[in-house]
């Protein structure tokens, strides 16, 4: 029997740990390592092993799906990354912008050590359910060696070539878009209720035939039930997305109008104690209970 892939996650918040779980139900060894304590039993009592950073690194691949630059940055460090598995295989699923993806590609190669910038999309049920879509960027012989974890984790991966901010930016585009929709779902919504509509009637007759997409069919019903607990993605890296495609527009020379208003909604949100720590479609009650300043 050939021998089983091991395979380090980094990182586990929300979609870390649902990586965690996928990769352990898809049969692959596993080696977790988290910036913070973190209650990870059940992980290690379905087999994965908690190991130290440098251990992780030590894998032919490891994964990580860390929250934001910063983090990135500080965990795959020249220092880190010297001491690395020559010839492992970093697969990152973080959203970060471009100019870091870049910057982490760079560092990688000093150490020669390969760098797939791989973001996810998806939520956390979209990874155990074996949905999740990946957009990966680096080298073609990297990301064949991967094939298989990609196969194993996502119902689809594609590649949009060996410039690694590519992959960030088309990651961007889609959270930029899925923001937008967040929002027009919550000024539809207090539109028809303010008319005395039936809301999920509405969202049963907009998502018939026009809007058919998971975005819609997903997050309408939340946002016209107020279901926004179990949070799945919360404010706070609403707002980071937000920034990232504004930042990343400015470095294209790019204005877009509607980032300064969702960029506002997103602050707005955070301070409102009744919808900070909610999921981040809540930024729809902002409108509804015509709170927008």
């Amino acid at each position: 029997m050939a021998e089983k892939t091991r395979v380090s996650v980094i990182g586990l918040g929300s979609m870390g740990t649902a990586m965690a779980h996928r990769l352990l139900d898809q049969g692959f060894d596993l080696d977790i390592w988290n910036r913070s304590a973190k209650d990870v039993d059940e992980l290690l009592s379905n087999g994965a092993r908690r190991v130290e950073l440098a251990e992780a690194l030590h894998n032919a691949f490891f994964m990580s799906l860390l929250s934001n630059d910063d983090a990135a940055l500080d965990v795959f460090s020249d220092e880190r990354l010297e001491k690395a598995k020559p010839g492992a295989i970093h697969i990152n699923m973080s959203t970060l912008s471009p100019a870091a993806s870049e910057t982490l590609a760079e560092r990688h190669g000093r150490h020669g050590i390969g760098y797939i910038a791989a973001p996810v999309l998806g939520r956390p049920i979209a990874i155990t359910s074996g949905t999740l879509l990946v957009v990966a960027a680096g080298k073609a012989e990297d990301i064949e060696a991967a094939k298989n974890i990609f196969d194993k984790v996502a119902a689809q991966h594609w590649n949009v070539g060996e410039d690694h901010a590519k992959s960030n930016f088309v990651k961007l585009g889609v959270n930029y878009n899925l923001i937008h929709a967040l929002q027009a779902i919550g000024e539809s919504v207090a539109l028809v209720e303010s008319a005395g509509v039936d809301a999920n009637m509405f969202m049963e007759i907009l998502t018939h035939t026009a809007f058919t997409g998971s975005a819609y069919a997903g997050y309408g019903p939340m946002i016209v039930n107020r279901a926004y607990t179990p949070r799945g993605f919360s404010m706070t890296l609403g707002l980071k997305d937000v920034k990232l495609v504004e930042d990343a527009a400015a470095g294209l020379g790019l204005t877009l109008p509607v980032a300064t208003v969702l960029h506002q909604l997103f602050e707005q949100a955070l301070v409102d104690p009744d919808i900070k720590d909610l999921d981040w479609s809540a930024v729809a009650e902002l409108t509804r209970q015509k709170k927008i300043r």
